[in-house]
C-alpha cells in the first residue's frame, strides 16, 4: 500500500526523517509511535505529498508519491490540529472537502449522511464546527477525510486531548473501517492505543528505531520487569544499582528493569539493606509502554 526507501527530510541542520524505510501492508492499522520531535508528523506529511523528501522515494499502491493527481483520490488525511472551518456547519464543511475532491453534490449527501451515522454526528448537520465538542471536532474531521471514499487514512494523533470515552468511540469507527477493507497509518501519543494497532513504528529523532506487531515487540524485550510497591516513592537508589537496567514509576509502582537471570530476592536484599520495607514484589510482563521508554533512552542506530 505505501512503501518507503530512505526517506529524508532536513530543515537546515535539523534532520528531521533520517533514511526511514517502511512498508504499510493493504489492511494494516499501522501505528506510528514517539516523543515529540521524532519526526512523525513531518514524515506523514511528506507521505500525503504536502512536504518534498530531501531523498529517498515514497511509493503509494505501486505508484510513485508525485504522481499525485493519480493518487490523491486513494487516502484520506487528517492532521494533527483541527484544521476545519468553525464558522461553517458540520454540512458546509463537508460539502466544502467533498467539492475539493470535485464530488457532486448529490455524491456528497449520500456518502455524508452515511459516514455521519457512523461517527453519531447525524444529530449535529447545522451545528457550526466552533460549537463541537473536541471529540465531536475530531468526528467531523474524520468525516471530511472519508468523504472520497479513500482506499487508506493518515491520520495525525486524531485523538490527542480527547476525553477517554470519545478516543473509546474514534478508534470503534476505526476498527470498523478496517474491517471493511481501508489501510490505516495513525500516530498516537497513547500507548494503550498503540496496543491497538497491528503494526506498531516507533520513531524517535528522525529514525524508527522497532517496527512489529505489538505482541512480538513485547516478546522480544530484552528484560525481566520486577514491579515493585513501597513504603517510600523514592527509588532512586536501584538505578545506582550494577544489576538493575533501569527504574521508573508506573501507575504509582515501580517498574524495575534487570537481567532475566536476576531474582526477586537480590532485589529484596539490596532494599531491606537500607531499611526500605517492600509492601509487594512481583514479575510483570512489559507493555508497550515499557518498550516505548527503554527505545527512547536508547541511542538509535
Amino acid at each position: 500500500m505505501i512503501k518507503t526507501t530512505d526517506l529524508t527530510k532536513v530543515f537546515g541542520s535539523l534532520m528531521a526523517v533520517d533514511h526511514v524505510s517502511i512498508k504499510i501492508d493493504r489492511g494494516d492499522i499501522f501505528g506510528l509511535v514517539g516523543p515529540d520531535g521524532a519526526g512523525k508528523t513531518t514524515l506523514m506529511r511528506m507521505l500525503c505529498n504536502l512536504i518534498t523528501p530531501t531523498s529517498g522515494s515514497i511509493k503509494l499502491l505501486d505508484r510513485d508519491i508525485k504522481d499525485a493527481h493519480k493518487a490523491v483520490e486513494s487516502y484520506g488525511y487528517m492532521p494533527q490540529r483541527f484544521s476545519l472551518y468553525g464558522d461553517l456547519t458540520v454540512m458546509e464543511n463537508i460539502n466544502f472537502f467533498g467539492a475539493m475532491y470535485n464530488l457532486d453534490r448529490r455524491t456528497i449527501l449520500s456518502r455524508a449522511d452515511e459516514i455521519l451515522e457512523m461517527t453519531n454526528l447525524i444529530k449535529f448537520k447545522t451545528r457550526l464546527a466552533d460549537d463541537l465538542s473536541g471529540g465531536m471536532k475530531q468526528k467531523l474531521a474524520l468525516t471530511c477525510a472519508l468523504v472520497s471514499r479513500p482506499r487508506m487514512l493518515i491520520l495525525d494523533e486524531p485523538t490527542y486531548g480527547v476525553d477517554p470515552e470519545s478516543r473509546k468511540d474514534f478508534w470503534r469507527v476505526l476498527y470498523n473501517l478496517n474491517q471493511e477493507g481501508m489501510t490505516i497509518l495513525v500516530s498516537t501519543a497513547y500507548m494503550d492505543e498503540a496496543e491497538l494497532c497491528k503494526k506498531v513504528a516507533f520513531m524517535d529523532r528522525g529514525k524508527i528505531a522497532a517496527v512489529d506487531t505489538p505482541g512480538n515487540i513485547k516478546r522480544q524485550f530484552p528484560y525481566k520487569i520486577l514491579e515493585i510497591k513501597a513504603e517510600t516513592r523514592d527509588l532512586g537508589f536501584l538505578n545506582e544499582m550494577a544489576l538493575v537496567r533501569d527504574a521508573y514509576f508506573y501507575g504509582g509502582k515501580f517498574h524495575v528493569l534487570v537481567d532475566k537471570s536476576t531474582t526477586q530476592a537480590v532485589i529484596l536484599e539490596k532494599m531491606a539493606e537500607i531499611n526500605i520495607g517492600v509492601v509487594q514484589v512481583r514479575e510483570v510482563p512489559p507493555t508497550i509502554e515499557d518498550v516505548f521508554v527503554l527505545l527512547a533512552e536508547k541511542e538509535v542506530v
